[in-house]
Protein backbone atom coordinates (compact mmCIF):
# COMPACT_ATOMS: atom_id res chain seq x y z
CA UNK A 1 0.00 0.00 0.00
CA UNK A 2 1.39 3.41 -0.92
CA UNK A 3 1.73 5.96 1.82
CA UNK A 4 -1.37 8.18 2.08
CA UNK A 5 -1.07 11.91 1.60
CA UNK A 6 -0.87 13.98 4.75
CA UNK A 7 -3.64 16.47 3.96
CA UNK A 8 -3.99 16.80 0.20
CA UNK A 9 -7.35 15.07 0.09
CA UNK A 10 -10.38 14.42 2.25
CA UNK A 11 -11.01 10.89 3.49
CA UNK A 12 -14.11 9.06 4.74
CA UNK A 13 -14.78 5.72 6.39
CA UNK A 14 -17.24 3.86 8.56
CA UNK A 15 -15.70 3.95 12.04
CA UNK A 16 -17.97 1.41 13.71
CA UNK A 17 -17.89 -2.37 13.17
CA UNK A 18 -20.31 -4.01 10.74
CA UNK A 19 -23.42 -5.81 11.92
CA UNK A 20 -26.79 -5.02 13.49
CA UNK A 21 -26.72 -1.99 15.77
CA UNK A 22 -28.79 1.04 16.63
CA UNK A 23 -26.20 3.51 15.35
CA UNK A 24 -23.11 3.67 13.18
CA UNK A 25 -20.56 6.46 12.69
CA UNK A 26 -19.17 7.69 9.38
CA UNK A 27 -16.10 9.86 9.85
CA UNK A 28 -14.83 12.45 7.36
CA UNK A 29 -11.53 14.32 7.68
CA UNK A 30 -9.49 16.66 5.49
CA UNK A 31 -9.30 20.13 3.96
CA UNK A 32 -12.58 19.79 2.01
CA UNK A 33 -14.66 18.50 4.92
CA UNK A 34 -16.93 21.55 4.84
CA UNK A 35 -17.39 21.20 1.08
CA UNK A 36 -18.32 17.51 1.42
CA UNK A 37 -20.81 18.39 4.15
CA UNK A 38 -22.37 21.10 1.99
CA UNK A 39 -22.75 18.72 -0.98
CA UNK A 40 -24.44 16.23 1.36
CA UNK A 41 -26.94 19.01 2.16
CA UNK A 42 -25.83 19.12 5.79
CA UNK A 43 -26.30 22.51 7.42
CA UNK A 44 -23.35 24.59 8.63
CA UNK A 45 -23.19 23.80 12.34
CA UNK A 46 -21.51 25.25 15.39
CA UNK A 47 -18.26 23.44 16.13
CA UNK A 48 -18.79 20.45 18.47
CA UNK A 49 -22.56 20.93 18.45
CA UNK A 50 -24.54 17.84 17.42
CA UNK A 51 -27.30 18.68 14.90
CA UNK A 52 -30.09 16.59 13.41
CA UNK A 53 -30.06 16.60 9.61
CA UNK A 54 -30.80 14.56 6.50
CA UNK A 55 -27.99 13.32 4.29
CA UNK A 56 -28.83 13.62 0.60
CA UNK A 57 -26.90 12.00 -2.23
CA UNK A 58 -25.13 14.75 -4.22
CA UNK A 59 -25.87 13.04 -7.54
CA UNK A 60 -29.61 12.49 -7.11
CA UNK A 61 -30.56 14.77 -4.20
CA UNK A 62 -32.51 11.83 -2.80
CA UNK A 63 -32.50 11.38 1.00
CA UNK A 64 -30.05 8.75 2.27
CA UNK A 65 -30.62 8.74 6.04
CA UNK A 66 -31.63 10.85 9.01
CA UNK A 67 -28.43 11.55 10.96
CA UNK A 68 -26.80 13.50 13.76
CA UNK A 69 -23.84 15.50 12.46
CA UNK A 70 -21.02 16.95 14.59
CA UNK A 71 -18.33 19.21 13.16
CA UNK A 72 -14.79 19.60 14.52
CA UNK A 73 -12.45 22.40 13.41
CA UNK A 74 -8.70 22.06 12.91
CA UNK A 75 -6.50 21.75 14.87
CA UNK A 76 -8.84 20.79 17.74
CA UNK A 77 -9.88 17.41 16.36
CA UNK A 78 -8.65 13.84 16.55
CA UNK A 79 -6.75 14.12 13.26
CA UNK A 80 -5.76 17.77 13.66
CA UNK A 81 -7.78 18.52 10.48
CA UNK A 82 -11.33 19.68 9.90
CA UNK A 83 -13.52 16.68 10.72
CA UNK A 84 -17.15 15.63 10.51
CA UNK A 85 -18.72 12.70 12.32
CA UNK A 86 -22.08 11.50 11.08
CA UNK A 87 -24.10 9.26 13.39
CA UNK A 88 -26.52 7.36 11.16
CA UNK A 89 -28.68 4.29 11.59
CA UNK A 90 -26.77 1.07 12.09
CA UNK A 91 -26.87 -2.19 10.19
CA UNK A 92 -25.08 -3.09 6.99
CA UNK A 93 -26.84 -0.81 4.48
CA UNK A 94 -27.43 2.64 6.00
CA UNK A 95 -23.78 3.42 6.93
CA UNK A 96 -22.56 2.10 3.58
CA UNK A 97 -25.01 4.37 1.72
CA UNK A 98 -23.86 7.38 3.78
CA UNK A 99 -20.22 6.52 3.01
CA UNK A 100 -20.97 6.19 -0.72
CA UNK A 101 -22.71 9.58 -0.65
CA UNK A 102 -19.69 11.14 1.10
CA UNK A 103 -17.35 9.71 -1.56
CA UNK A 104 -19.65 11.02 -4.29
CA UNK A 105 -19.43 14.41 -2.58
CA UNK A 106 -15.66 14.54 -2.96
CA UNK A 107 -14.13 12.36 -0.24
CA UNK A 108 -12.15 9.20 -0.92
CA UNK A 109 -12.23 5.94 1.08
CA UNK A 110 -9.69 6.01 3.91
CA UNK A 111 -6.94 3.44 4.20
CA UNK A 112 -6.19 1.34 7.26
CA UNK A 113 -5.34 3.52 10.24
CA UNK A 114 -5.31 6.65 8.09
CA UNK A 115 -7.19 8.81 10.59
CA UNK A 116 -4.71 7.96 13.36
CA UNK A 117 -1.81 8.29 10.92
CA UNK A 118 -2.93 11.84 10.16
CA UNK A 119 -3.23 12.51 13.89
CA UNK A 120 0.41 11.41 14.23
CA UNK A 121 1.63 13.39 11.24
CA UNK A 122 -0.19 16.49 12.48
CA UNK A 123 1.41 16.25 15.92
CA UNK A 124 -1.70 15.19 17.83
CA UNK A 125 -0.09 11.92 18.94
CA UNK A 126 3.41 10.48 19.05
CA UNK A 127 3.99 7.02 17.61
CA UNK A 128 3.76 5.30 21.00
CA UNK A 129 0.38 6.92 21.63
CA UNK A 130 -0.81 5.94 18.15
CA UNK A 131 0.09 2.30 18.81
CA UNK A 132 -1.65 2.53 22.18
CA UNK A 133 -4.87 3.56 20.41
CA UNK A 134 -4.80 0.22 18.60
CA UNK A 135 -3.96 -1.60 21.84
CA UNK A 136 -6.93 0.09 23.49
CA UNK A 137 -9.24 -1.08 20.71
CA UNK A 138 -7.88 -4.63 20.75
CA UNK A 139 -7.47 -4.99 24.53
CA UNK A 140 -8.69 -8.41 25.69
CA UNK A 141 -8.13 -7.98 29.41
CA UNK A 142 -8.50 -5.24 32.03
CA UNK A 143 -4.72 -5.18 32.54
CA UNK A 144 -4.07 -4.58 28.82
CA UNK A 145 -6.81 -1.94 28.71
CA UNK A 146 -5.26 -0.19 31.71
CA UNK A 147 -1.76 -0.30 30.18
CA UNK A 148 -3.01 1.00 26.82
CA UNK A 149 -4.99 3.83 28.41
CA UNK A 150 -1.92 4.82 30.45
CA UNK A 151 0.10 4.82 27.24
CA UNK A 152 -2.47 6.91 25.34
CA UNK A 153 -2.10 9.47 28.13
CA UNK A 154 1.69 9.56 27.45
CA UNK A 155 2.68 7.33 30.37
CA UNK A 156 5.27 5.44 28.32
CA UNK A 157 6.01 8.40 26.05
CA UNK A 158 6.80 10.56 29.08
CA UNK A 159 9.23 7.96 30.38
CA UNK A 160 10.97 7.72 26.99
CA UNK A 161 11.06 11.50 26.61
CA UNK A 162 12.75 11.77 30.02
CA UNK A 163 15.38 9.22 28.98
CA UNK A 164 15.93 11.07 25.71
CA UNK A 165 16.35 14.35 27.61
CA UNK A 166 18.94 12.72 29.88
CA UNK A 167 20.81 11.45 26.83
CA UNK A 168 20.82 14.95 25.35
CA UNK A 169 22.17 16.32 28.65
CA UNK A 170 24.89 13.65 28.56
CA UNK A 171 25.74 14.71 25.00
CA UNK A 172 26.04 18.27 26.31
CA UNK A 173 28.51 17.20 28.98
CA UNK A 174 30.56 15.31 26.39
CA UNK A 175 30.52 18.28 24.00
CA UNK A 176 31.70 20.57 26.78
CA UNK A 177 34.49 18.12 27.55
CA UNK A 178 35.50 18.11 23.87
CA UNK A 179 35.43 21.91 23.58
CA UNK A 180 37.72 22.49 26.56
CA UNK A 181 40.41 19.78 26.34
CA UNK A 182 43.12 22.10 27.66
CA UNK A 183 41.85 21.88 31.25
CA UNK A 184 43.85 19.23 33.10
CA UNK A 185 40.96 17.59 34.88
CA UNK A 186 38.33 18.56 32.32
CA UNK A 187 35.45 20.95 32.93
CA UNK A 188 33.24 18.01 33.95
CA UNK A 189 34.32 15.45 36.52
CA UNK A 190 34.71 12.05 34.78
CA UNK A 191 32.70 10.33 37.48
CA UNK A 192 29.75 12.65 36.71
CA UNK A 193 29.62 11.41 33.13
CA UNK A 194 30.16 7.77 34.14
CA UNK A 195 27.45 7.97 36.78
CA UNK A 196 24.96 9.53 34.33
CA UNK A 197 25.63 6.76 31.80
CA UNK A 198 25.28 4.02 34.44
CA UNK A 199 21.96 5.44 35.66
CA UNK A 200 20.63 5.68 32.13
CA UNK A 201 21.65 2.11 31.39
CA UNK A 202 19.99 0.92 34.61
CA UNK A 203 16.68 2.57 33.68
CA UNK A 204 16.78 1.11 30.17
CA UNK A 205 17.46 -2.37 31.56
CA UNK A 206 14.56 -2.00 34.02
CA UNK A 207 12.16 -1.31 31.16
CA UNK A 208 13.57 -4.16 29.08
CA UNK A 209 13.32 -6.59 32.01
CA UNK A 210 9.55 -6.06 32.13
CA UNK A 211 9.11 -6.19 28.35
CA UNK A 212 8.43 -9.97 28.14
CA UNK A 213 5.57 -9.60 30.63
CA UNK A 214 4.27 -6.55 28.80
CA UNK A 215 4.19 -8.38 25.48
CA UNK A 216 2.20 -11.21 27.10
CA UNK A 217 -0.53 -8.71 27.99
CA UNK A 218 -1.48 -8.41 24.34
CA UNK A 219 -2.52 -12.02 23.65
CA UNK A 220 -2.25 -13.64 27.07
CA UNK A 221 0.32 -16.00 28.56
CA UNK A 222 0.11 -19.38 26.83
CA UNK A 223 -0.83 -21.75 29.67
CA UNK A 224 -1.01 -25.45 28.81
CA UNK A 225 -2.87 -28.01 30.92
CA UNK A 226 -0.99 -31.28 30.36
CA UNK A 227 -0.67 -34.80 31.71
CA UNK A 228 -1.74 -38.39 31.15
CA UNK A 229 -5.28 -39.13 29.95
CA UNK A 230 -8.06 -39.17 32.53
CA UNK A 231 -6.22 -37.30 35.29
CA UNK A 232 -8.69 -34.40 35.35
CA UNK A 233 -7.12 -31.99 32.87
CA UNK A 234 -10.40 -30.98 31.25
CA UNK A 235 -12.11 -30.60 34.63
CA UNK A 236 -9.36 -28.22 35.79
CA UNK A 237 -9.53 -26.38 32.46
CA UNK A 238 -13.28 -25.93 32.94
CA UNK A 239 -12.76 -24.83 36.54
CA UNK A 240 -10.38 -22.08 35.44
CA UNK A 241 -12.53 -21.01 32.50
CA UNK A 242 -15.67 -21.07 34.61
CA UNK A 243 -17.83 -22.79 32.00
CA UNK A 244 -18.10 -26.27 30.51
CA UNK A 245 -15.82 -25.83 27.50
CA UNK A 246 -14.13 -29.26 27.45
CA UNK A 247 -15.88 -32.62 27.48
CA UNK A 248 -15.31 -34.41 30.78
CA UNK A 249 -15.73 -38.19 30.79
CA UNK A 250 -14.20 -41.22 32.42
CA UNK A 251 -12.90 -42.51 29.07
CA UNK A 252 -9.18 -41.92 28.41
CA UNK A 253 -8.36 -39.97 25.28
CA UNK A 254 -11.53 -37.85 25.13
CA UNK A 255 -9.67 -34.66 24.19
CA UNK A 256 -8.42 -35.35 20.67
CA UNK A 257 -7.28 -31.80 19.93
CA UNK A 258 -6.29 -28.66 21.80
CA UNK A 259 -9.09 -26.45 23.16
CA UNK A 260 -8.27 -22.80 23.82
CA UNK A 261 -9.93 -20.17 25.99
CA UNK A 262 -8.81 -16.70 27.04
CA UNK A 263 -9.27 -16.31 30.80
CA UNK A 264 -8.70 -13.32 33.03
CA UNK A 265 -7.02 -13.90 36.38
CA UNK A 266 -7.47 -10.73 38.44
CA UNK A 267 -7.54 -8.81 35.17
CA UNK A 268 -4.42 -10.40 33.63
CA UNK A 269 -4.82 -12.52 30.48
CA UNK A 270 -3.95 -16.21 30.12
CA UNK A 271 -4.45 -18.26 26.96
CA UNK A 272 -5.54 -21.51 28.57
CA UNK A 273 -5.13 -24.66 26.49
CA UNK A 274 -6.55 -28.09 27.27
CA UNK A 275 -4.51 -30.70 25.41
CA UNK A 276 -4.76 -34.37 24.59
CA UNK A 277 -3.38 -36.74 27.21
CA UNK A 278 0.28 -37.63 26.68
CA UNK A 279 0.61 -41.40 26.26
CA UNK A 280 1.38 -44.08 23.69
CA UNK A 281 -1.54 -43.36 21.39
CA UNK A 282 -3.71 -46.32 20.39
CA UNK A 283 -4.81 -44.72 17.14
CA UNK A 284 -3.72 -42.19 14.52
CA UNK A 285 -6.40 -39.62 15.43
CA UNK A 286 -5.35 -39.48 19.09
CA UNK A 287 -1.69 -39.52 18.07
CA UNK A 288 -2.30 -36.36 16.04
CA UNK A 289 -3.84 -34.75 19.13
CA UNK A 290 -0.77 -35.66 21.17
CA UNK A 291 1.49 -34.10 18.51
CA UNK A 292 -0.54 -30.88 18.81
CA UNK A 293 -0.16 -31.03 22.61
CA UNK A 294 3.62 -31.34 22.33
CA UNK A 295 3.77 -28.34 19.97
CA UNK A 296 1.89 -26.25 22.56
CA UNK A 297 4.23 -27.43 25.32
CA UNK A 298 7.24 -26.24 23.32
CA UNK A 299 5.78 -22.71 23.18
CA UNK A 300 4.14 -22.55 26.61
CA UNK A 301 4.78 -19.70 29.02
CA UNK A 302 3.31 -21.82 31.83
CA UNK A 303 2.56 -25.56 32.09
CA UNK A 304 0.04 -26.96 34.55
CA UNK A 305 0.93 -30.66 34.86
CA UNK A 306 -1.95 -32.72 36.23
CA UNK A 307 -1.31 -35.84 38.32
CA UNK A 308 -3.85 -37.63 40.48
CA UNK A 309 -3.55 -36.73 44.16
CA UNK A 310 -4.45 -40.22 45.37
CA UNK A 311 -1.79 -41.93 43.26
CA UNK A 312 1.97 -41.62 43.05
CA UNK A 313 3.15 -40.42 39.60
CA UNK A 314 4.33 -43.17 37.31
CA UNK A 315 7.81 -43.30 35.82
CA UNK A 316 6.52 -41.72 32.57
CA UNK A 317 5.00 -38.81 34.51
CA UNK A 318 8.18 -38.25 36.50
CA UNK A 319 10.22 -38.18 33.29
CA UNK A 320 7.72 -35.80 31.68
CA UNK A 321 7.91 -33.36 34.64
CA UNK A 322 11.69 -33.64 34.85
CA UNK A 323 12.09 -32.74 31.18
CA UNK A 324 9.87 -29.67 31.58
CA UNK A 325 11.64 -28.55 34.77
CA UNK A 326 15.04 -29.03 33.16
CA UNK A 327 14.09 -26.51 30.48
CA UNK A 328 12.58 -23.90 32.83
CA UNK A 329 11.50 -24.74 36.39
CA UNK A 330 9.63 -21.44 36.84
CA UNK A 331 7.10 -22.32 34.16
CA UNK A 332 6.01 -25.66 35.69
CA UNK A 333 3.28 -26.12 38.32
CA UNK A 334 2.17 -29.59 39.42
CA UNK A 335 -1.59 -29.85 40.02
CA UNK A 336 -2.58 -32.82 42.17
CA UNK A 337 -6.08 -33.23 40.80
CA UNK A 338 -9.10 -34.90 42.43
CA UNK A 339 -7.83 -33.85 45.86
CA UNK A 340 -11.35 -34.35 47.25
CA UNK A 341 -10.65 -38.11 47.02
CA UNK A 342 -7.44 -37.79 49.02
CA UNK A 343 -7.39 -39.24 52.53
CA UNK A 344 -4.75 -37.66 54.73
CA UNK A 345 -1.83 -35.45 53.81
CA UNK A 346 0.70 -36.81 51.34
CA UNK A 347 3.27 -35.54 48.86
CA UNK A 348 4.35 -36.99 45.55
CA UNK A 349 7.79 -37.88 44.30
CA UNK A 350 7.84 -34.87 41.94
CA UNK A 351 7.30 -32.35 44.77
CA UNK A 352 11.06 -31.98 45.17
CA UNK A 353 11.55 -30.55 41.68
CA UNK A 354 8.38 -28.45 41.14
CA UNK A 355 5.71 -26.63 43.11
CA UNK A 356 2.67 -28.76 43.90
CA UNK A 357 -0.89 -27.56 44.50
CA UNK A 358 -3.75 -29.82 45.55
CA UNK A 359 -6.86 -28.96 43.51
CA UNK A 360 -10.36 -30.28 43.17
CA UNK A 361 -12.57 -29.37 40.23
CA UNK A 362 -15.51 -30.76 42.22
CA UNK A 363 -15.13 -28.54 45.28
CA UNK A 364 -13.00 -25.69 43.89
CA UNK A 365 -10.30 -26.38 46.50
CA UNK A 366 -6.89 -25.03 45.53
CA UNK A 367 -8.25 -22.61 42.90
CA UNK A 368 -7.38 -19.38 44.80
CA UNK A 369 -3.82 -20.60 45.42
CA UNK A 370 -3.44 -21.69 41.79
CA UNK A 371 -4.62 -18.32 40.48
CA UNK A 372 -2.20 -16.52 42.81
CA UNK A 373 0.76 -18.66 41.73
CA UNK A 374 -0.10 -18.22 38.03
CA UNK A 375 -0.02 -14.44 38.47
CA UNK A 376 3.29 -14.53 40.35
CA UNK A 377 4.94 -16.80 37.79
CA UNK A 378 3.95 -14.72 34.76
CA UNK A 379 3.15 -11.13 35.74
CA UNK A 380 4.98 -10.53 39.01
CA UNK A 381 7.11 -7.67 37.70
CA UNK A 382 4.38 -5.49 36.23
CA UNK A 383 1.98 -6.23 39.09
CA UNK A 384 4.52 -4.86 41.57
CA UNK A 385 3.85 -1.36 40.22
CA UNK A 386 0.79 -1.11 37.99
CA UNK A 387 1.52 2.58 37.29
CA UNK A 388 4.88 1.72 35.72
CA UNK A 389 4.95 2.30 31.93
CA UNK A 390 4.96 -1.07 30.18
CA UNK A 391 6.64 -2.00 26.91
CA UNK A 392 4.14 -4.09 24.92
CA UNK A 393 5.51 -4.42 21.37
CA UNK A 394 8.51 -5.96 19.63
CA UNK A 395 9.24 -2.59 17.98
CA UNK A 396 9.56 -1.00 21.43
CA UNK A 397 11.95 -3.72 22.58
CA UNK A 398 14.11 -3.40 19.46
CA UNK A 399 14.52 0.38 19.93
CA UNK A 400 15.23 0.09 23.66
CA UNK A 401 17.72 -2.74 23.02
CA UNK A 402 19.60 -0.53 20.58
CA UNK A 403 19.60 2.39 23.01
CA UNK A 404 20.87 0.19 25.87
CA UNK A 405 23.55 -1.36 23.66
CA UNK A 406 24.79 2.08 22.61
CA UNK A 407 24.90 3.41 26.18
CA UNK A 408 26.82 0.28 27.23
CA UNK A 409 29.18 0.77 24.26
CA UNK A 410 29.73 4.39 25.39
CA UNK A 411 30.65 3.23 28.91
CA UNK A 412 33.01 0.61 27.50
CA UNK A 413 34.65 3.16 25.18
CA UNK A 414 35.30 5.47 28.13
CA UNK A 415 36.72 2.59 30.17
CA UNK A 416 39.13 1.86 27.32
CA UNK A 417 40.22 5.51 27.26
CA UNK A 418 38.94 6.28 23.76
CA UNK A 419 38.60 9.95 22.81
CA UNK A 420 35.36 11.66 23.81
CA UNK A 421 34.57 12.34 20.13
CA UNK A 422 34.48 8.60 19.42
CA UNK A 423 32.75 7.52 22.64
CA UNK A 424 30.12 10.23 22.20
CA UNK A 425 28.88 8.77 18.89
CA UNK A 426 27.29 5.94 20.86
CA UNK A 427 25.25 8.39 22.96
CA UNK A 428 24.09 10.09 19.75
CA UNK A 429 22.99 6.72 18.33
CA UNK A 430 21.15 5.87 21.58
CA UNK A 431 19.27 9.17 21.31
CA UNK A 432 18.26 8.37 17.72
CA UNK A 433 16.92 4.97 18.85
CA UNK A 434 14.61 6.63 21.40
CA UNK A 435 13.54 9.26 18.89
CA UNK A 436 12.61 6.45 16.50
CA UNK A 437 10.61 4.85 19.31
CA UNK A 438 8.65 8.09 19.77
CA UNK A 439 8.32 8.62 16.03
CA UNK A 440 10.35 11.85 16.08
CA UNK A 441 12.50 10.30 13.36
CA UNK A 442 11.08 7.46 11.34
CA UNK A 443 10.59 6.06 7.84
CA UNK A 444 7.53 5.47 5.72
CA UNK A 445 8.12 1.71 6.02
CA UNK A 446 7.86 1.93 9.82
CA UNK A 447 4.69 4.01 9.58
CA UNK A 448 3.16 1.58 7.08
CA UNK A 449 3.94 -1.35 9.40
CA UNK A 450 2.33 0.43 12.36
CA UNK A 451 -0.80 1.85 10.75
CA UNK A 452 -1.60 -1.00 8.34
CA UNK A 453 -2.45 -3.09 11.42
CA UNK A 454 -5.31 -0.69 12.25
CA UNK A 455 -8.86 -1.12 11.04
CA UNK A 456 -10.29 1.19 8.38
CA UNK A 457 -12.02 4.10 10.10
CA UNK A 458 -9.58 4.63 12.96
Amino acid sequence: MSSPSRSADTIAAISTPPGRSALAVVRISGPDTSGVARRLCLPETVVREARHATVRHPGTNLPVDDVIATRYAAPASYTGEDMLEISCHGGSLAPQLVLEAACAAGARPAGKGEFTRRAFLNGKLDLLQAEAVLDLIEARSPAMHRAALFQVEKGLSGRIENLRRELLELQGLIAYDIDFPEEDDGPVAPETIDRAAAELLGRLHTMLALAPEGELLRDGALTVVAGRPNVGKSSIFNMLVGVERAIVTEEPGTTRDAIEALVSVDGYPFRLVDTAGIREAPGRVEEMGIEVARSYLDRADLVLVCVEANQQPGADEEEFVSNLVRRDPARVIILRSKSDLLRGSTTSRVSEIALEIDVSALTGAGLPELRSVMLDRVYQGIRADEDLPIVTRARHVACLDRAAADVAAFAEARARGLPAEIAGTHVHDATLALEELLGAVTTEDVLDAVFNSFCVGK
